[in-house]
């Protein structure tokens, strides 16, 4: 009874933007709880690479490129997916991208492919699933937040915009499709060790900075996120909506 509401057998998850980092770790841990995982993003050698990991842990992995910062492909994924592979009960939108600069010097190309990566692609591939589900009456949705949903740090004022707006549109889209039994809510990771943070990881300063700032001391491993995507995907989590569960070591609980 305990571990049963864990079970994600005979689920089917899309993960985007899954073929490293965070959400190749996330996809890592819906397959080994039993669900059948679509590992999505543009680059598909890299996918494929990535559903072999799990398929060789024994899971079930399929590769699904497709560009979820446009809403005709992200549309026609997602039918695709339904028709290939299964019904979607769980979509974890995870895709996005960083850039720095101070804000005065930023380019405009810059900001608007953050906002296209990061918020667009969360309600395209969302708004898509969603009008599957709701017909079902039941679904998950996770959006990968960030303690910067919260938090502003120099230089990535751009990334804090899109990462407050997927906070919101978290919330908007529990809000409209609780109705149709669809759970929507959020993960927001702290600094984590991946390839999209690796200039800081590197940086002994900032790394020396985050552990005194981090009550846990250290920077954040990818796999640590995989029991917080489980029990949102799982039916544990079903009184469960609206919610971004910030996973960070404590760095929004603590000043």
């Amino acid at each position: 009874m305990t571990l049963s509401i864990f079970d994600l057998s005979g689920r089917t998850a899309l993960v985007t933007g899954s073929g490293q980092g965070i959400g190749l770790a996330i996809a890592r841990g819906l397959a080994a709880a039993g669900a059948r995982v679509v590992l999505n993003g543009r680059d598909a050698a890299k996918l494929d690479k990535a559903a072999g990991l799990i398929r060789a842990a024994g899971g079930e992995a399929v590769a699904m490129p497709f560009d979820v910062t446009d809403a005709t492909a992200a549309r026609e994924g997602v039918a695709r997916i339904e028709h290939e592979v299964g019904p979607l009960t769980i979509l974890v939108n995870n895709a996005g991208i960083q850039r720095r600069a101070p804000l005065e010097d930023f380019a405009d190309e810059d900001w608007h492919q953050i906002i296209h990566t990061n918020l667009d692609s969360v309600y395209y591939v969302g708004q898509a699933a969603a009008r599957h589900m709701i017909p079902r009456g039941y679904g998950k949705i996770i959006n990968i937040c960030s303690v910067i949903s919260e938090l502003a740090r120099p230089t990535i004022a751009p990334y804090a915009a899109s990462k407050g707006a997927v906070k919101m549109l978290t919330k908007g889209m529990a809000a409209d499709w609780g109705r149709h039994g669809i759970r929507v809510n959020g993960i927001g990771p702290g600094f984590f060790a991946t390839e999209m943070n690796s200039a800081l990881v590197e940086n002994a300063d900032f790394t020396a900075w985050l552990t005194k700032r981090t009550p846990l001391g250290r920077w954040g491993k990818v796999e640590e996120l995989a029991g917080a995507a489980i029990y949102l995907s799982a039916p544990s989590s079903d009184f469960v909506t609206g919610h971004v569960l910030y996973v960070d070591g404590g760095v929004t609980g603590s000043l």
